[in-house]
Protein backbone atom coordinates (compact mmCIF):
# COMPACT_ATOMS: atom_id res chain seq x y z
CA UNK A 1 0.00 0.00 0.00
CA UNK A 2 1.49 3.20 -0.96
CA UNK A 3 0.69 6.62 0.47
CA UNK A 4 -1.10 9.22 -2.25
CA UNK A 5 2.14 12.00 -3.16
CA UNK A 6 2.20 14.60 -0.96
CA UNK A 7 1.47 18.06 -2.28
CA UNK A 8 2.81 20.79 0.11
CA UNK A 9 0.40 23.76 -0.03
CA UNK A 10 1.64 26.99 -0.72
CA UNK A 11 -0.52 29.40 -0.82
CA UNK A 12 0.30 30.90 -3.93
CA UNK A 13 -2.41 33.18 -4.74
CA UNK A 14 -1.22 35.96 -7.07
CA UNK A 15 -1.98 38.87 -4.85
CA UNK A 16 -2.05 42.91 -5.09
CA UNK A 17 -1.83 45.45 -2.62
CA UNK A 18 -4.15 48.26 -3.32
CA UNK A 19 -3.88 51.78 -1.36
CA UNK A 20 -6.33 54.09 -2.54
CA UNK A 21 -4.20 57.41 -2.26
CA UNK A 22 -2.00 58.92 0.25
CA UNK A 23 -1.78 61.72 2.66
CA UNK A 24 0.67 64.07 3.24
CA UNK A 25 2.69 63.12 5.82
CA UNK A 26 6.17 64.85 6.17
CA UNK A 27 9.10 62.31 6.46
CA UNK A 28 9.91 61.14 9.97
CA UNK A 29 14.04 60.54 10.20
CA UNK A 30 13.44 56.91 11.48
CA UNK A 31 17.41 55.82 11.88
CA UNK A 32 17.07 54.94 15.35
CA UNK A 33 19.37 51.83 16.51
CA UNK A 34 17.59 48.85 17.27
CA UNK A 35 19.32 46.05 19.25
CA UNK A 36 18.72 42.73 18.08
CA UNK A 37 17.31 40.51 17.39
CA UNK A 38 14.34 41.48 18.79
CA UNK A 39 10.36 40.64 18.72
CA UNK A 40 7.18 41.90 17.99
CA UNK A 41 4.02 40.41 19.68
CA UNK A 42 1.21 41.06 17.88
CA UNK A 43 -1.99 40.67 20.13
CA UNK A 44 -5.55 41.17 18.09
CA UNK A 45 -9.02 39.99 18.52
CA UNK A 46 -8.51 37.36 16.45
CA UNK A 47 -5.13 35.99 18.48
CA UNK A 48 -1.55 36.51 18.92
CA UNK A 49 1.22 35.83 16.55
CA UNK A 50 4.90 36.91 17.03
CA UNK A 51 7.04 38.75 14.49
CA UNK A 52 11.19 38.24 14.46
CA UNK A 53 12.43 41.55 13.40
CA UNK A 54 14.92 41.65 10.51
CA UNK A 55 17.06 45.14 11.24
CA UNK A 56 19.85 43.94 9.13
CA UNK A 57 17.91 43.87 6.37
CA UNK A 58 16.02 46.82 6.68
CA UNK A 59 16.91 48.95 9.46
CA UNK A 60 15.38 52.34 8.99
CA UNK A 61 11.77 49.81 8.07
CA UNK A 62 12.03 48.04 12.12
CA UNK A 63 12.87 51.46 13.68
CA UNK A 64 9.56 52.87 12.57
CA UNK A 65 7.62 49.65 13.32
CA UNK A 66 9.31 49.81 16.60
CA UNK A 67 8.73 53.67 17.46
CA UNK A 68 4.96 53.12 16.20
CA UNK A 69 4.23 50.54 18.43
CA UNK A 70 5.65 51.71 21.33
CA UNK A 71 3.86 54.72 20.86
CA UNK A 72 0.77 52.77 20.51
CA UNK A 73 0.65 54.07 16.86
CA UNK A 74 -1.06 50.46 16.34
CA UNK A 75 -3.18 49.85 19.06
CA UNK A 76 -7.10 49.41 17.94
CA UNK A 77 -6.20 49.79 13.89
CA UNK A 78 -7.76 46.88 12.02
CA UNK A 79 -6.31 44.54 9.20
CA UNK A 80 -8.61 45.60 6.64
CA UNK A 81 -7.43 43.70 3.26
CA UNK A 82 -7.01 39.95 3.33
CA UNK A 83 -6.74 37.10 0.45
CA UNK A 84 -8.08 34.13 2.09
CA UNK A 85 -4.63 32.08 2.78
CA UNK A 86 -3.02 34.38 0.83
CA UNK A 87 -1.97 37.46 2.63
CA UNK A 88 -3.56 40.22 5.11
CA UNK A 89 -2.72 44.22 5.82
CA UNK A 90 -2.95 45.91 8.21
CA UNK A 91 -1.40 48.81 10.42
CA UNK A 92 -3.40 52.00 8.83
CA UNK A 93 -3.78 54.66 11.65
CA UNK A 94 -7.06 55.43 9.48
CA UNK A 95 -8.45 52.46 10.40
CA UNK A 96 -9.05 53.03 14.12
CA UNK A 97 -12.48 54.87 12.63
CA UNK A 98 -15.05 52.45 11.95
CA UNK A 99 -16.60 55.39 9.93
CA UNK A 100 -13.69 55.69 7.67
CA UNK A 101 -13.80 52.04 6.22
CA UNK A 102 -13.63 53.66 2.46
CA UNK A 103 -10.59 55.15 3.09
CA UNK A 104 -9.24 52.32 4.99
CA UNK A 105 -5.33 51.27 3.28
CA UNK A 106 -4.89 55.17 2.53
CA UNK A 107 -3.38 56.45 6.09
CA UNK A 108 0.01 55.98 7.61
CA UNK A 109 2.46 56.41 4.61
CA UNK A 110 5.04 58.61 3.05
CA UNK A 111 7.44 57.57 6.71
CA UNK A 112 9.91 55.77 5.66
CA UNK A 113 12.67 56.15 2.54
CA UNK A 114 13.41 52.94 0.91
CA UNK A 115 15.53 50.01 1.36
CA UNK A 116 16.56 46.74 -0.30
CA UNK A 117 13.49 44.76 -1.70
CA UNK A 118 13.41 41.42 -0.91
CA UNK A 119 14.54 39.21 -3.34
CA UNK A 120 12.07 36.67 -2.56
CA UNK A 121 8.38 36.95 -0.90
CA UNK A 122 8.71 33.33 0.97
CA UNK A 123 5.32 32.45 3.48
CA UNK A 124 5.46 34.59 6.80
CA UNK A 125 7.56 37.85 5.50
CA UNK A 126 6.12 40.48 6.71
CA UNK A 127 6.30 43.64 4.39
CA UNK A 128 5.96 47.10 4.15
CA UNK A 129 3.10 48.74 1.97
CA UNK A 130 4.03 51.13 -1.06
CA UNK A 131 1.85 53.44 -2.89
CA UNK A 132 1.82 52.12 -6.52
CA UNK A 133 5.28 53.92 -7.88
CA UNK A 134 6.50 55.30 -5.02
CA UNK A 135 9.42 53.81 -3.32
CA UNK A 136 9.66 55.94 -0.52
CA UNK A 137 6.39 55.89 0.57
CA UNK A 138 6.48 53.06 3.01
CA UNK A 139 4.66 53.69 6.76
CA UNK A 140 2.78 51.85 9.08
CA UNK A 141 0.95 49.61 7.10
CA UNK A 142 2.32 46.28 6.59
CA UNK A 143 1.22 43.17 5.10
CA UNK A 144 2.13 39.49 5.42
CA UNK A 145 2.17 36.56 2.96
CA UNK A 146 0.91 33.18 4.19
CA UNK A 147 2.29 30.96 1.43
CA UNK A 148 5.67 31.75 -0.69
CA UNK A 149 4.75 34.71 -3.57
CA UNK A 150 6.87 34.86 -6.34
CA UNK A 151 4.50 37.40 -8.16
CA UNK A 152 5.73 39.59 -5.13
CA UNK A 153 9.38 38.70 -5.51
CA UNK A 154 11.77 42.26 -5.75
CA UNK A 155 8.89 44.35 -5.03
CA UNK A 156 8.66 44.89 -1.47
CA UNK A 157 10.76 45.74 1.66
CA UNK A 158 10.97 42.75 4.00
CA UNK A 159 11.58 44.17 7.75
CA UNK A 160 10.05 40.91 9.38
CA UNK A 161 8.99 36.91 9.25
CA UNK A 162 6.00 35.81 11.54
CA UNK A 163 8.00 33.42 14.00
CA UNK A 164 4.52 31.87 15.97
CA UNK A 165 0.78 31.98 15.33
CA UNK A 166 0.73 31.92 11.82
CA UNK A 167 -2.92 29.83 12.56
CA UNK A 168 -4.03 33.20 13.81
CA UNK A 169 -2.60 34.95 11.02
CA UNK A 170 -4.62 32.51 8.70
CA UNK A 171 -7.44 32.66 10.51
CA UNK A 172 -7.65 36.47 9.90
CA UNK A 173 -6.73 35.65 5.97
CA UNK A 174 -9.98 34.00 6.14
CA UNK A 175 -12.38 36.69 7.25
CA UNK A 176 -15.29 37.65 4.81
CA UNK A 177 -14.41 40.18 2.64
CA UNK A 178 -16.09 42.67 0.07
CA UNK A 179 -15.87 42.19 -3.86
CA UNK A 180 -12.97 44.56 -3.39
CA UNK A 181 -11.12 41.95 -1.11
CA UNK A 182 -11.82 44.81 2.11
CA UNK A 183 -12.61 43.08 5.24
CA UNK A 184 -16.24 43.48 6.54
CA UNK A 185 -15.62 42.49 9.62
CA UNK A 186 -13.29 44.30 12.22
CA UNK A 187 -9.83 42.46 13.54
CA UNK A 188 -8.26 44.82 15.28
CA UNK A 189 -5.07 45.09 16.60
CA UNK A 190 -5.00 45.38 20.73
CA UNK A 191 -1.35 45.75 21.62
CA UNK A 192 2.12 45.28 19.61
CA UNK A 193 4.75 44.66 22.66
CA UNK A 194 8.40 44.37 21.29
CA UNK A 195 10.55 41.85 22.94
CA UNK A 196 14.14 40.51 23.40
CA UNK A 197 13.94 37.26 21.49
CA UNK A 198 13.41 34.37 23.63
CA UNK A 199 15.71 31.44 23.55
CA UNK A 200 14.50 28.47 21.76
CA UNK A 201 11.51 25.98 23.17
CA UNK A 202 12.56 22.38 22.54
CA UNK A 203 10.33 20.47 20.22
CA UNK A 204 7.39 18.95 21.36
CA UNK A 205 7.91 15.36 22.80
CA UNK A 206 11.71 15.55 22.46
CA UNK A 207 12.79 15.32 25.77
CA UNK A 208 10.25 12.23 26.91
CA UNK A 209 11.92 8.65 27.37
CA UNK A 210 10.26 6.03 25.60
CA UNK A 211 8.12 4.77 28.91
CA UNK A 212 7.23 8.23 28.94
CA UNK A 213 5.76 8.19 25.77
CA UNK A 214 3.65 5.26 26.12
CA UNK A 215 1.74 6.54 29.21
CA UNK A 216 0.44 8.82 26.40
CA UNK A 217 -3.01 8.07 24.12
CA UNK A 218 -4.46 10.15 20.96
CA UNK A 219 -8.06 10.71 20.43
CA UNK A 220 -9.00 11.29 17.17
CA UNK A 221 -11.81 13.52 16.98
CA UNK A 222 -13.96 12.43 13.48
CA UNK A 223 -17.62 13.19 12.16
CA UNK A 224 -18.26 9.64 13.27
CA UNK A 225 -17.33 10.11 17.12
CA UNK A 226 -14.16 10.06 18.93
CA UNK A 227 -11.33 7.27 18.44
CA UNK A 228 -8.96 6.32 21.00
CA UNK A 229 -5.87 5.31 20.21
CA UNK A 230 -3.29 3.35 22.19
CA UNK A 231 0.62 3.95 21.58
CA UNK A 232 3.26 1.20 21.03
CA UNK A 233 5.97 3.35 22.41
CA UNK A 234 8.32 -0.35 23.20
CA UNK A 235 8.05 -1.23 19.82
CA UNK A 236 7.95 2.38 17.54
CA UNK A 237 9.01 4.89 19.82
CA UNK A 238 10.06 7.33 16.69
CA UNK A 239 7.07 6.95 14.87
CA UNK A 240 4.80 7.37 18.64
CA UNK A 241 7.06 10.38 19.46
CA UNK A 242 6.81 12.01 16.08
CA UNK A 243 3.05 11.35 15.51
CA UNK A 244 2.71 12.42 19.14
CA UNK A 245 4.52 15.76 18.12
CA UNK A 246 2.38 16.34 15.23
CA UNK A 247 -0.91 15.70 16.66
CA UNK A 248 0.15 18.28 19.59
CA UNK A 249 1.12 20.89 16.83
CA UNK A 250 -2.29 20.55 14.78
CA UNK A 251 -0.50 19.41 11.69
CA UNK A 252 -3.64 16.74 11.69
CA UNK A 253 -6.31 19.39 12.37
CA UNK A 254 -9.08 19.36 9.29
CA UNK A 255 -7.92 16.67 7.19
CA UNK A 256 -9.84 13.66 6.24
CA UNK A 257 -10.16 10.44 5.30
CA UNK A 258 -9.28 9.77 2.30
CA UNK A 259 -9.23 6.18 1.69
CA UNK A 260 -11.39 3.42 2.43
CA UNK A 261 -11.00 0.03 1.78
CA UNK A 262 -13.79 -1.80 3.39
CA UNK A 263 -11.84 -5.17 4.94
CA UNK A 264 -8.44 -3.67 4.33
CA UNK A 265 -8.38 -0.14 6.08
CA UNK A 266 -9.35 3.57 6.57
CA UNK A 267 -6.54 6.25 5.59
CA UNK A 268 -5.69 10.01 6.82
CA UNK A 269 -3.16 12.26 7.80
CA UNK A 270 -2.07 13.26 3.70
CA UNK A 271 -1.33 17.04 3.95
CA UNK A 272 -3.26 17.91 0.53
CA UNK A 273 -6.55 17.01 2.41
CA UNK A 274 -5.42 19.75 4.39
CA UNK A 275 -7.85 22.81 3.74
CA UNK A 276 -5.46 25.36 5.52
CA UNK A 277 -1.86 25.49 4.97
CA UNK A 278 0.87 24.22 7.46
CA UNK A 279 2.47 27.24 9.41
CA UNK A 280 6.48 27.31 8.34
CA UNK A 281 6.47 26.11 12.41
CA UNK A 282 4.49 23.10 11.86
CA UNK A 283 6.00 22.46 8.38
CA UNK A 284 9.13 22.37 10.35
CA UNK A 285 8.13 19.55 12.14
CA UNK A 286 6.72 17.23 9.12
CA UNK A 287 9.91 14.79 8.39
CA UNK A 288 10.47 11.46 6.65
CA UNK A 289 10.82 8.53 9.55
CA UNK A 290 13.21 5.34 9.42
CA UNK A 291 11.18 2.28 9.45
CA UNK A 292 10.70 0.53 13.21
CA UNK A 293 9.17 -2.72 11.78
CA UNK A 294 8.57 -4.97 14.62
CA UNK A 295 6.45 -7.98 15.21
CA UNK A 296 2.96 -6.59 15.40
CA UNK A 297 0.32 -8.28 13.37
CA UNK A 298 -1.99 -5.68 11.61
CA UNK A 299 -5.13 -7.11 12.60
CA UNK A 300 -8.59 -4.90 12.83
CA UNK A 301 -7.73 -1.79 15.11
CA UNK A 302 -4.09 -1.80 14.72
CA UNK A 303 -2.55 1.54 13.44
CA UNK A 304 0.19 1.47 11.21
CA UNK A 305 2.08 4.61 9.07
CA UNK A 306 1.51 4.42 5.16
CA UNK A 307 4.55 5.29 3.20
CA UNK A 308 5.82 4.92 -0.56
CA UNK A 309 7.71 2.86 -2.20
CA UNK A 310 11.30 3.66 0.07
CA UNK A 311 10.96 1.78 3.61
CA UNK A 312 12.02 4.97 4.97
CA UNK A 313 9.59 7.21 2.79
CA UNK A 314 6.68 7.38 6.30
CA UNK A 315 5.66 11.05 7.09
CA UNK A 316 2.03 12.03 8.32
CA UNK A 317 -0.35 10.00 6.46
CA UNK A 318 -1.07 6.83 8.80
CA UNK A 319 -4.05 3.83 8.81
CA UNK A 320 -6.51 2.08 10.92
CA UNK A 321 -6.99 -1.78 9.68
CA UNK A 322 -10.32 -3.03 9.48
CA UNK A 323 -9.84 -6.29 8.71
CA UNK A 324 -6.84 -8.88 8.87
CA UNK A 325 -3.53 -8.00 6.19
CA UNK A 326 -0.72 -10.50 6.87
CA UNK A 327 0.83 -9.02 3.36
CA UNK A 328 1.37 -5.68 5.67
CA UNK A 329 2.93 -7.38 8.52
CA UNK A 330 6.74 -6.35 9.20
CA UNK A 331 6.43 -3.88 6.01
CA UNK A 332 4.94 -1.14 7.38
CA UNK A 333 5.48 0.15 11.11
CA UNK A 334 2.69 -0.72 13.02
CA UNK A 335 2.91 1.59 16.25
CA UNK A 336 -0.75 1.87 17.98
CA UNK A 337 -3.91 0.41 18.50
CA UNK A 338 -7.73 1.50 18.94
CA UNK A 339 -8.99 0.59 22.19
CA UNK A 340 -12.14 2.68 22.02
CA UNK A 341 -13.93 3.68 18.86
CA UNK A 342 -14.09 1.05 17.03
CA UNK A 343 -18.06 1.76 15.90
CA UNK A 344 -16.74 5.14 14.58
CA UNK A 345 -13.81 3.46 12.29
CA UNK A 346 -16.86 0.73 11.19
CA UNK A 347 -19.19 3.80 10.63
CA UNK A 348 -16.14 5.80 8.48
CA UNK A 349 -15.49 2.00 6.80
CA UNK A 350 -19.20 1.71 5.90
CA UNK A 351 -19.46 5.29 3.96
CA UNK A 352 -20.38 5.60 0.37
CA UNK A 353 -17.86 5.81 -2.07
CA UNK A 354 -16.77 5.58 -5.47
CA UNK A 355 -13.98 2.91 -5.55
CA UNK A 356 -11.25 3.53 -2.42
CA UNK A 357 -12.58 7.30 -2.66
CA UNK A 358 -14.97 8.59 -0.33
CA UNK A 359 -18.10 10.52 -1.89
CA UNK A 360 -18.24 13.05 0.86
CA UNK A 361 -15.43 14.51 3.08
CA UNK A 362 -14.67 12.16 5.97
CA UNK A 363 -12.79 14.79 8.41
CA UNK A 364 -10.67 14.34 10.94
CA UNK A 365 -11.39 17.64 13.11
CA UNK A 366 -7.89 16.94 15.69
CA UNK A 367 -5.88 14.90 17.17
CA UNK A 368 -5.96 15.08 21.08
CA UNK A 369 -3.12 14.25 23.23
CA UNK A 370 -3.80 12.39 26.38
CA UNK A 371 -1.85 11.31 29.34
CA UNK A 372 -3.59 8.37 30.99
CA UNK A 373 -3.56 9.38 34.80
CA UNK A 374 -2.49 12.74 34.36
CA UNK A 375 -3.89 15.76 33.26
Amino acid sequence: MQTPRRRRSTGATRLVLVTAGCLAVSVVGTSTEVRPPQQAVVETSAGTFVIDLLPDLAPNHVAAFIKLAQSGGYEQTTFHRMVKYGMVQGGDPISKDPAKRNLYGTGGQNLVKAEARAPKMTGGSVAAVLVPGRPDSAGAQFFIVIGDQPALDGQYTVFGRVADGMEVVQKISAAPTDAEGRATERIEIRRVTIRDTPAPEPEPFSTETNAELGAYRAVLETHAGPITLELFADKAPGHVRQFLRLASAGVYDGMAFHRVAPGFVIQTGALNTRPAPLTPKQQALVRSLPPEFNDTKHVKGIVSMARGDDPASASTSFFICTGTSTALDGVYTAFGRVVDGLPAVETIEASPRTGETPNERIELKTVRVVKVGGP
